[in-house]
């Protein structure tokens, strides 16, 4: 389909400004049927009442790649204000720039006004509504535009695509539908500008990249180890979203491998990327892709999921090596450890912060790790019962799979929680013999990462 629309309409027609083109219903694979009804009940309403109304961005382009969209999101020419007014179950939000959240339930349908480009702004004489910093990033763009001046300001070719139910056509750039055949991730300007402008384009690109399986198109990706820096300006919170949406939506291996790519990684793991970096044996490495892999697989299955373990993975080579540091200089083990990721908590919430809410369950994870081994008399009844045991537990088994020695310990609490209540006695009792390994003993020194 992608093939019989580019031939239709070819390619760019010469000059520098984009070439903005329509394509009717008969010569795009989109249906309403494809569309959320609540997004569709957003957009007739729109139109009835005069807005030009466009479902945009990711939903359209999801779609004419063949994915079913989760998130709809919806541009037109009403103010923030005036869609307000036609929902009531709606809200403003945002500071740097305005948009709506239209509330059905659990979904969120996302309306934000046309917008201009500065240089549009400048001309209407409306430039103060840019604010930026000193380094270009924008920190405010509240000037409202047209279609036109609303295409050519999205950041990608392959998100600058608008679909109306109005008469059912596509509005798009020409290089949108060569891109999405070509399988690429193409800038919409200059790209050191724009990531100038928005350092967290860089992120999406890469993460529009693992998503689709595209690769980004080399004057895109040539600037980003360059400027990867940028990122270092942007407020943890904001990062902390970006982190969810990089590694929570099912492709977090691919994302990771992207991210190490481009040198992106390291600006929002600084610590952890100083541990890969002096891990020769590659043991935390291979800890972080088993828990993305574990992670990608779940949601595939449509099982829950949560940030805590993967910030776990992430963080884990901070606590262990904060840990050693903490025995060496004479602190007993529970202490050492509990100083440890106090510190690797804090040290990585300035680049990324994390909620209360998951800070706790990684805590959990990771102070579980040297108790599991203490099994004798009643501690493995009480550790499997303990509410975050099962976290707990697989995060054991990925250690373990990274390369860790821990001398069978994920198949014995596999086979106990297995076993029936005689079973469990008796495997406890087998213990009596072994070498009792006290959490308040500081454990051998090892030559390499034991994870």
């Amino acid at each position: 389909m992608l093939q019989a629309i580019k031939r239709f309409f070819g390619k760019n027609n010469g000059t520098d400004e984009p070439e903005i083109t329509t394509v009717p219903r008969d010569q795009h694979p989109i249906s309403r049927k494809q569309i959320s009804e609540n997004a569709l009940k957003v957009l007739y309403r729109l139109n009835k009442h005069d807005h030009e109304a466009y479902l945009v961005g990711g939903g359209v382009r999801d779609i004419m790649v063949g994915i079913q969209p989760k998130d709809f999101d919806i541009v037109t020419d009403a103010t923030p204000e005036e869609v307000r007014a036609l929902f009531r179950n709606s809200r403003i939000i945002g500071r740097r720039f305005k948009i709506v959240h239209v509330v059905f339930g659990r979904e969120v349908i996302e309306v934000a006004t046309f917008r201009a480009g500065a240089e549009d702004a400048k001309e209407r004489g409306e430039g103060d509504a840019h604010r930026r910093s000193d380094s270009g990033m924008l920190l405010r763009d509240n000037v409202y535009g047209t279609l036109e001046e609303d295409i050519v300001r999205r950041d990608f070719t392959i998100n600058a695509m608008y679909y109306t139910t109005h008469d059912f056509s596509l509005v798009t750039l020409a290089e949108s539908l060569d891109d999405l055949d070509d399988r690429q991730i193409r800038m919409i300007g200059d790209p050191v500008q724009r990531y100038r402008e928005d350092p967290v384009r860089m992120l999406r690109a890469v993460r529009f990249a693992a998503k689709l399986d595209f690769d980004i198109e080399p004057a895109t990706a040539a600037p980003i180890p360059k400027m990867a820096d940028l990122l270092d300006n942007i407020p943890a919170a904001r990062l902390f979203d970006d982190v969810l949406k990089l590694f929570m939506s099912g492709y977090g291996v691919r994302t990771y491998e992207r991210l190490q790519q481009y040198g992106l990684f390291r600006h929002l793991f600084p610590h952890t990327q100083a541990s890969l970096d002096q891990d020769d044996s590659g043991h935390y490495e291979r800890l972080i892709l088993g828990a993305l892999k574990s992670t990608d697989e779940r949601i595939e299955l449509g099982k829950s999921v949560t940030p805590a373990f993967i910030y776990a993975a992430f963080l884990w080579p901070v606590v262990e090596a904060q840990t050693e540091i903490n025995l060496n200089s004479g602190t007993p083990p529970v202490p050492a450890q509990q100083q440890a990721i106090q510190e690797a908590i804090s040290l990585q919430g300035q680049r990324t912060s994390i909620p209360k809410r998951f800070q706790f369950t990684m805590r959990d994870i990771w102070e579980l790790q040297p108790r599991l081994p203490n099994r004798q008399g009643n501690r493995a009844e009480r550790l499997v019962t303990h509410p975050k045991f099962r976290a707990a537990f697989d995060f054991l088994l990925l250690r373990e799979q990274a390369g860790a020695d821990l001398d069978g310990l994920g198949q014995w609490w596999e086979d106990y929680q297995n076993a029936d209540d005689e079973q469990r006695q008796q495997m406890v009792s087998a213990l009596g013999g072994q070498r009792r390994r006290s959490s308040n003993r500081r454990p051998r020194r090892r030559n390499r990462p034991t994870l």
